[in-house]
C-alpha cells in the first residue's frame, strides 16, 4: 500500500513562545528591586550552608542596594547560613557602619567586600566563603585549567591573588584584591579561597558554586592522573558560550526554585 501512513498522527509541535522559559525580571521601583535582592540574598546563603560553604562565622555575600548604591547588603555576623531570612539581613555603608538591621558585620569580610564593589560598579553581588575545595586550590597557588566544560567558563577570567598577610582588616588590602580582581568574574585568594562577582546574586552565587566544583574536579583529576586539557581554541568558544552572567543566572534558577519552595520561611 501506498500513500497512506501507519499509526496515530502525532501531535503538533507547539510554538515556541507557549513554552515557558524564566529570564532575569524587570522591576517597576527601587523597592520591588531591593525586595527582590534581599530575598535572592538570602536563599543563596541557605544554599551555600546546605553546601556546607560556611566554617565558623566565615564566608559572606553582599548585595548592592539599588537606591543606595554605595550601600550593600550583607549577612548578619554570626549566624548560620541556613537560617538567615530576609528580615535578618543587615544594609551597610561603604565602611561597614550599620544602616539597617538588629545585627552586627563581619569587619574584616566586609572591608574586602565594599571594595570590590566600589571598585566595580557593574557589579551587584559579591561571593567569598572558605569552601574545602577552594581553599586547597588555593594553597597551590594556581588558577583553575580549562579541564572541563564548566571550568572554560572561567578561562582568561578569573585570576590569582598571589599574596597572603593574615586577616584583611584595612582597606588597602582590600584595593590589592580588588585590582587584582580587575573585570573578571573570579579571583583564586592564595592559601584563602575563593571570591566571585556577578551583576546578579544569583549569578554571584553560581559562578562560586561552579567554581568551588571545578576546584574539586581538578584536585581530583591531578589526584587520578595527567589531566588533558581542553585547548586554548576550543576553552575560548566555551567560554563565550557559558561565561557569561546571563548564562549564571539561567544555571542557577533550579537551585532558587529548589530552596524557596523546601523553605519558604526564608522569605519572611
Amino acid at each position: 500500500m501506498h500513500g497512506t501512513p501507519l499509526g496515530p498522527t502525532p501531535p503538533t509541535p507547539l510554538p515556541t513562545e507557549k513554552l515557558q522559559f524564566a529570564m532575569p525580571p524587570m522591576h517597576d521601583s527601587v523597592e520591588e528591586e531591593r525586595r527582590h535582592r534581599k530575598e535572592r540574598l538570602a536563599g543563596a546563603l541557605r544554599i551555600f550552608g546546605r553546601l556546607g560553604f560556611e566554617d565558623g562565622v566565615s564566608g559572606h555575600i553582599t548585595a548592592r542596594d539599588p537606591e543606595f548604591t554605595d550601600c550593600f547588603w550583607v549577612n548578619p555576623f554570626g549566624m548560620p547560613f541556613k537560617h538567615v531570612t530576609v528580615s535578618d539581613l543587615v544594609l551597610a555603608n561603604s565602611e561597614g557602619q550599620v544602616l539597617d538591621g538588629r545585627y552586627h558585620v563581619n569587619q574584616a569580610a566586609f572591608t574586602v567586600h565594599s571594595q570590590v564593589h566600589a571598585a566595580r560598579p557593574d557589579v551587584v553581588a559579591v561571593a567569598h566563603c572558605h569552601s574545602v575545595h577552594g581553599r586547597a586550590l588555593s594553597a597551590l597557588g594556581e588558577l583553575l585549567d580549562p579541564l572541563t566544560q564548566e571550568s572554560c567558563a572561567f578561562y582568561e577570567d578569573h585570576a590569582l591573588y598571589d599574596a597572603y598577610t593574615g586577616v584583611a582588616v584595612d582597606a588597602d588590602e582590600g584595593r590589592r584584591i580588588a585590582a587584582a580582581l580587575g573585570s573578571r568574574k573570579a579571583l583564586v585568594l592564595r592559601n584563602h579561597g575563593l571570591l566571585t562577582v556577578g551583576d546578579s546574586v544569583d549569578a554571584a552565587a553560581w559562578w562560586f558554586l561552579s567554581m568551588e566544583r571545578s576546584s574539586q574536579v581538578q584536585l581530583l583529576a591531578r589526584a587520578a592522573g595527567r589531566p588533558v586539557l581542553i585547548d586554548h581554541r576550543a576553552a575560548v568558544a566555551t567560554w563565550e558560550q557559558l561565561g557569561g552572567d546571563l548564562v549564571a543566572w539561567i544555571n542557577y534558577q533550579p537551585l532558587w526554585q529548589d530552596i524557596s519552595r523546601s523553605e519558604p520561611d526564608l522569605l519572611t
